[in-house]
């Protein structure tokens, strides 16, 4: 089923019907095509959507359409929106972003670093050389990774038998460190652990301060942790490529009452919601007539916060969930306050300094403060960077500015 592309508040303008024009050609190809079953895609400048489109179906094989306000896991695409969260308790001065954590979260002070395997099997930690700092969980910068792309960390979860943060259980968290805070980037639980920092000095809830502080005063109603029975009726199912290329629907769903709100994977969302999350980012912090952060918290967040480290490829541990992941091989990427940035100028198009990041079931985004123009395009598919999936992503992006060169 496809559902028509829709313009909004923009007629007229050559560049935004050039957008549009290939935009919908493209996304209504992939799901002709079967390569998805549904599809939503939206771009935004500082004052308004100049483009947005939905196409195909929630679940494949049920009639109900992909809209703009469809519900999806947006999983990765979380770890912004707890930063800005974050970044608000640092500008209150209730949160030190270069601070010992532990003096926050005490826990934070106590784990080790993996520094290898006993004869026996099990895991040999040291003490760490560094405090863990927020600075360090924003950035991917304290040590602590993921089982999906680290061996170690797989291999801990297994001998140990550690659930895997999915399960929303508190154990899930108390992993060691795969590395020294500080000394390297590699992707991990680390917003997690900003979440639980945030829920420890406001004293609510993660998604509780979220929706007070960021989701209402955006409007971005259909934002949270736990599906209301509204966001149930306008749900997208995740789906799964199998190594036949077929795809079938899965059963996932994040757990409805955890012991913790994951800071790093937990929302759900739709694409109008996250737009205006995105423009208030353009906007440099103010969204829907409010602030949200002052302009100099959004150009810290936006920067390089890790000094000479780089991002780095992504080795899948775990085909059913990822693929090898690595956006721009090649190409230098930092990261600033919950943002990957790319620091030259993207095969796509995108400018160098540009914000990005993804979630799990292959819905990207992009924040163009040069070009004044933020994407996002969002499906339900693991694993993540799916082939397809992915360069649908990709000929979109660069789709966008072709037509707006």
């Amino acid at each position: 089923m496809l559902a028509a592309g829709a313009l909004s508040g923009c007629a007229g303008s050559g560049r935004e019907e050039a957008v549009k024009s290939s935009s919908d050609a493209l996304l209504s190809g992939a799901v002709r095509s079967g390569d998805v079953p549904g599809v939503v895609a939206a771009l935004t400048t500082p004052g308004e959507t100049i483009y947005q489109s939905a196409y195909g179906v929630r679940v494949l094989g049920q009639p109900a359409a992909m809209s703009m306000d469809t519900v999806m896991w947006i999983a990765s695409m979380t770890k912004p929106v707890v930063g800005v969260a974050a970044m608000q308790l640092v500008e209150q001065g209730k949160i030190g972003l270069d601070d010992p954590a532990a003096r926050i979260i005490p826990e934070l002070g106590t784990f080790k670093v993996l520094d290898g395997w006993e004869a026996d099997g099990k895991p040999r930690l040291r003490d760490p050389k560094a405090p863990i700092t927020l600075r360090n969980l924003l950035t991917h910068s304290a040590g602590f990774t993921y089982d999906i792309w680290n061996p170690d960390m797989a291999r801990f979860h297994k001998v140990m038998n550690v659930p895997r943060t999915s399960s929303g259980r508190n154990v899930a968290l108390r992993l060691p460190l795969s590395f020294d805070p500080g000394t390297r980037w590699e992707y991990g639980i680390n917003i997690d652990w900003a979440g639980k920092m945030i829920e420890q000095v406001s004293g609510m809830r993660l998604g509780q301060y979220i929706q007070k502080n960021i989701a209402d005063p955006l409007g971005m109603a259909s934002t949270a942790f736990r599906i209301t029975p509204d966001m149930r009726a306008r749900l997208a199912k995740v789906h799964a490529r199998g190594d036949d290329g077929k795809l079938t629907v899965t059963a996932f769903e994040v757990p409805q009452d955890p012991e913790f709100e994951s800071g790093g994977a937990g929302l759900y969302s739709t694409a109008d919601d996250y737009q205006r999350f995105m423009r208030m980012i353009l906007n440099r912090g103010r969204g829907n007539g409010n602030q949200i952060v002052t302009p100099q918290t959004v150009d810290l967040m936006s920067r390089n916060s890790m000094g000479n480290l780089r991002v780095r490829v992504l080795p899948t541990q775990n085909a059913a969930l990822s693929r090898d992941a690595e956006f721009f091989p090649g190409q230098a990427k930092t990261w600033g306050l919950s943002f990957m940035i790319n620091e030259e100028r993207a095969p796509t198009g995108r400018s160098p300094g540009s914000l990005a990041w993804a979630g799990l079931a292959n819905s990207y985004f992009w924040i163009d403060p040069t070009r004044n123009i933020a994407g996002v395009i969002m499906m339900q598919i693991l694993p993540f960077v799916d082939a397809k999936a992915l360069a649908l992503f990709t000929a979109y992006e660069k789709g966008v500015y072709a037509a707006m060169a």
